[in-house]
Order: structure tokens, then sequence, then C-alpha cells
């Protein structure tokens, strides 16, 4: 068997808890599945856009 997708990891028990509990998946199905990494990067940079244009409007609000 080739595992050509299968990234190598090494997590915690804290990084693998956090992982299930922002994405619902652990690591191991993260490494092996593409489409998987592909969504919770996806995710991930949705999350950073909203982060960034939130704190985008608490600083103008701030200095108005």
């Amino acid at each position: 068997m080739v595992f050509i997708n299968q990234l190598q990891l090494n997590y915690t028990h804290d990084m693998e808890k956090a992982m299930r509990g922002s994405h619902g998946v652990g690591y191991a199905l993260y490494s092996q599945k593409h489409e998987v990494r592909m969504k919770v990067e996806k995710k991930r940079q949705e999350d950073y856009i909203k982060s960034k244009q939130m704190v985008a409007d608490f600083e103008r609000k701030i200095h108005s």
C-alpha cells in the first residue's frame, strides 16, 4: 500500500482536542484525507479573514 497524500505530523493531545473541537476531525484523518485537509484549511482561512475584519472594525471604532 502506498500513501501519497498522508502527512507526517507530530501533534500533542491538546492539539488533537483542539482540532476535534474546532473542525470535528482528528489529526489522523486530517493527515490521510486530502479532502478533509482542504475543508479544514478553507474554514481556517475564512476564520482568519473574519478575525482580521473584526480587528479592523474594532480599531476603526476606537479611533473615531
